[in-house]
C-alpha cells in the first residue's frame, strides 16, 4: 500500500511542478502619453520601449502575459504578444482594491506554465514582485519604466534595467 502511496505522491508532485512558471518578468508600463489624461496610449518613447522589451524577450519563450484593463500595459505587452501569438489574460485592476488586484495577478501567474510576462504599474510592480518572491523592492518612481524584474524558481529575485535611462529619480523610489 505504501509503494502506490508514494509513486501518487510522485507523479502528483512532478505534476504540479510542471503546472509552475519557470520564469516570471515583471515590468512596468512604458512611457504613456499626457493626453488622454484617464486612459492614455503609450508615447512614441514607450512604443520603442515595448518593442525592444518584445525583442529582449523574444528567446525567453514566453508563454503567457498578464497586463491590467488599461490600454499603456496593453499596449506595453503587445508587440511580444503578437510575436508569439498569445492573447494576454487582462485583470482589471479596481479603485481602493489593490491587495485583490496583486492577489488576482499572483493566481494568474501560479496557474500559468513556461515563462510569463506581467506587465503593471508604479504602484502594482513591486507589490506582484513581493506576492510572487517573498521580497518586496523599493517603491517605483512616476518616472521610472526602465525596471525588470526577473523571478525565478529557488533564486532570489534579480532587477535590471532595460532601454532608454530614466529621469532622475525622487528620494525614496527607484
Amino acid at each position: 500500500m505504501l509503494k502506490p502511496l508514494a509513486l501518487l505522491l510522485l507523479t502528483l508532485q512532478a505534476l504540479y511542478a510542471a503546472a509552475e512558471p519557470t520564469q516570471v518578468i515583471v515590468v512596468r508600463h512604458a512611457e504613456r502619453a499626457a493626453e488622454p489624461r484617464d486612459d492614455p496610449p503609450l508615447s512614441p518613447e514607450g512604443v520603442a520601449r515595448a518593442e525592444l522589451l518584445a525583442e529582449m524577450l523574444q528567446a525567453a519563450n514566453v508563454t503567457a502575459i498578464v497586463t491590467t484593463a488599461y490600454r499603456r500595459t496593453q499596449e506595453t505587452a503587445a508587440p511580444l504578444a503578437k510575436k508569439r501569438g498569445l492573447a494576454p489574460t487582462i485583470i482589471p485592476v479596481r479603485r481602493g482594491e489593490l491587495p485583490a488586484h496583486i492577489a488576482e495577478v499572483a493566481a494568474a501567474v501560479r496557474q500559468a506554465s513556461g515563462a510569463v510576462l506581467v506587465v503593471g504599474h508604479s504602484n502594482t510592480v513591486t507589490e506582484i514582485v513581493a506576492a510572487l518572491s517573498g521580497s518586496k523592492p523599493s517603491p517605483l518612481c512616476e518616472t521610472s519604466f526602465s525596471n525588470l524584474f526577473v523571478l525565478s524558481p529557488n533564486a532570489p529575485a534579480l532587477q535590471l534595467k532595460f532601454g532608454k535611462p530614466d529621469a532622475a529619480a525622487a528620494a525614496g523610489c527607484q
